[in-house]
């Protein structure tokens, strides 16, 4: 066992209660560093003026806080308002619900699908119909529907389906049937209409698919993916352009 003791009237140096030296008192108002203390309030350099704590505004009041974007702003895909995340929906105007989506297509396929109708008519009338006397089976008339003009009219439909959603979509963001119900397609991150080439892209993803190769399926599709799609309701053609569908009335 050691021997080794301190000596008389001295701490060990381990000694968890030694007392530290003492701390200088501050001066009355200022900081333990003996630094000065702020200047009063409307004084040049004090708080609430140019240069001092709180100031920067006119008159020595604070500057006022910027106005919020249009939509919301922050990132345009944001993952929701928990966690103490701003609102992705804040300052937007309410979303499109699926069932005036779904009103405003029919009332725009029936305009664009009703007059090609009636051109293709007389140059082919029975272009789809399935002649059992002759022996014609479902495969041969799709073959031939799409073979000679049947290539030409579906060329046509794409350019009358693509072109009616795309000069639309930029003019003001509403076609006739979105008009009729009361909505427009904007812009996610600022609202704006969508410019000619956004429009285009979303006008192609919606149709063209539709009319060359997935008549019923491309459809569904673009339904289940608005469905699911959280929280801007954005089927696949608006995830392309970057667009939202809201109400505007």
């Amino acid at each position: 066992m050691s021997t080794d003791q301190p000596p008389p009237g001295q701490p060990p140096e381990d000694d968890p209660f030694l007392k530290k030296p003492q701390e200088p008192t501050p001066p009355s108002g200022g900081s333990p560093y003996g630094s000065p203390p702020p200047p009063p309030p409307g004084t040049p350099g004090g708080p609430g003026t140019p240069g001092g704590p709180g100031g920067g505004g006119p008159g020595g009041f604070p500057p006022p806080p910027p106005p919020p974007p249009p939509y919301g702003g922050g990132d345009p895909y944001g993952s929701g308002s928990g966690g103490g995340m701003p609102d992705p929906l804040a300052g937007m105007p309410p979303l499109a619900d699926f069932g005036r989506r779904l009103g405003a297509r029919i009332v725009d396929v029936l305009i664009v699908t009703i007059p090609l109708f009636l051109i293709q008519l007389p140059f082919n009338n029975k272009r789809y119909m399935v002649d059992t006397d002759k022996g014609e089976d479902v495969t041969e008339v799709i073959t031939n529907s799409y073979g000679g003009s049947g290539l030409l009219w579906t060329l046509i439909g794409i350019i009358a389906y693509v072109g009616y959603d795309w000069f639309f979509t930029k003019r003001d963001g509403r076609t006739p049937g979105k008009r009729w119900l009361g909505l427009r397609v904007a812009m996610l991150n600022d609202g704006s209409v969508p410019g000619s080439s956004a429009a285009l892209s979303r006008a192609a993803v919606l149709w063209v698919p539709t009319l060359v190769c997935c008549f019923c399926l491309w459809p569904l599709a673009l339904i289940v993916s608005m469905l699911v799609d959280k929280p801007y309701k954005q089927a696949l053609h608006d995830k392309v352009a970057k667009t939202v569908v809201v109400k505007s009335t």
